[in-house]
């Protein structure tokens, strides 16, 4: 196993790595929406969720992938009022290719975020 660290990405906010390589798939711990540069939380659903998908996409760079080798990501969301607004922004990120998806109401995330989200991604094979 491989532990992924990344400064284009938020320190982990606990005992837990930001990802894992294990077998050819990557890991990617839950990410809430705080900018990697100063850890604060972006405003609002939509720019939580956009600040997710883009530290995953840097977690995932770390780890010689991206958001196209992603092979599934669940999603847990504080009220279901803003599963709209998330999936249009989740659908800038996965337009074409569209990994399968869990979507869960959930009543409490860590920094009083309003959406985390975690992935599983394979690492892409080198053209060598």
């Amino acid at each position: 196993m491989q532990i992924i660290k990344t400064k284009n990405a938020p320190v982990p906010g606990g005992p837990y790595s930001q990802a894992v390589i294990a077998n050819g798939f990557i890991f990617c711990a839950g990410q809430i929406g705080r900018e990697p540069q100063n850890g604060i939380l972006a405003e609002g659903i939509e720019n939580q969720t956009r600040q997710i998908l883009k530290n995953l996409k840097a977690i995932l760079a770390e780890a010689g992938s991206d958001l196209e080798h992603v092979t599934e990501t669940t999603v847990f969301i504080r009220t279901k009022e803003d599963y709209p607004k998330m999936n249009e922004v989740y659908q800038e990120f996965f337009n074409e290719y569209q990994p399968p998806r869990a979507t869960a109401e959930v009543g409490w995330l860590p920094g009083n975020a309003l959406i985390a989200m975690k992935a599983i991604a394979v690492v892409k094979k080198s053209s060598s």
